[in-house]
């Protein structure tokens, strides 16, 4: 029988180097915050630098680490006993690449992945040159620790993903990410572009009923094209009760996030704002069109 609470448990990161080095940071930091956790979030693509700021086909031959990704953070999930939510990309065929999810149980045996279904093509953020759109759905993976909905990142600005994690039974919405500010834009702009980004995913919480997380990098890290300077990682790791409650965030600076999740919270708060009890399912079909 699961418990009523778990302990949450986010690692935000900046960039160490190498691949090496941030998998032994990643273990170190892991380790550390393992005892009284149950699930522990990562960031997006926490193995690499975020090589998508440029198109670079040298940058393919990090998913030739897929399976060896797989089999080391399954050894540091059981070595910790947590539930794990690793982010590595993925070589799934010959010129087929994915932005991949994978969920590690306790016993280091993976749960279950999530491949990226929304992929940003901006400046500094030229995924769509290296990931296919996901394939496998919205579907929550089942753990120990209760039914995840795993979504990366791009994800988070969209509704409907969210929405359909928690209709087919998502307990908490979780997020790797990779997402900062470019050193040209006004301090306005940066606090419109970081503000926006927390209200789109409390949202989620309120809307849905469930708690929500991201889990994002931080630290600079330059633009090896020299097109643009860099980005800057907001970090800013955060999570939010099933109501939209603050249940903790970080800054600017590496560090872990703790927070203590209530399963019967949920339970509670649809009871009192029965959001999906009064959807008008008959009158969205619009939904499913790219524009009206």
């Amino acid at each position: 029988m699961m418990n009523e609470t778990f302990c949450l448990a986010l690692i935000q990161q900046s960039y160490t180097g190498s691949r090496e080095t941030m998998i032994e940071s990643t273990r170190k930091a892991i380790a550390s915050s393992a005892a009284g956790t149950d699930l522990v979030l990562l960031q997006e693509l926490h193995t690499t630098e975020y090589f998508c700021q440029s198109e670079n086909e040298a940058f393919f031959d990090y998913a030739l680490y897929f399976e060896d990704n797989v089999r080391r953070f399954s050894a540091i999930a059981k070595e910790n006993a947590v539930v794990l939510v690793g982010s590595f990309f993925e070589r799934r065929a010959a010129g087929l690449y994915h932005n991949t999810a994978v969920v590690f149980e306790k016993d280091g045996s993976v749960a279950g992945m999530y491949r990226k279904m929304h992929i940003p093509d901006d400046p500094g953020f030229y995924e769509k040159y290296y990931f296919a759109p996901g394939d496998l759905g919205f579907e929550p993976i089942a753990t120990s620790v209760g039914k995840l909905g795993v979504l990366v990142c791009w994800d988070q600005w969209y509704p409907e993903a969210a929405r359909l994690m928690a209709l087919k039974g998502a307990e908490i919405l979780l997020y790797p990410t990779a997402i900062g500010w470019f050193r040209g834009d006004s301090e306005d702009e940066k606090t419109r572009q970081l503000e926006s980004w927390v209200a789109i995913q409390r949202a989620h919480a309120v809307a849905n009923g469930i708690p929500v997380a991201a889990c994002n990098r931080v630290g600079f890290e330059a633009d090896g094209s020299g097109v643009l300077d860099g980005i800057d990682f907001w970090g800013n790791s955060f999570v939010f009760g099933a109501q939209g409650e603050p249940l903790g965030r970080l800054g600017t600076q590496s560090g872990i996030l703790r927070a203590q999740i209530s399963r019967s919270r949920s339970e509670s708060v649809r009871r009192a704002w029965p959001f999906l009890r009064d959807r008008r399912i008959d009158a969205y079909n619009g939904l499913m069109q790219r524009f009206l």
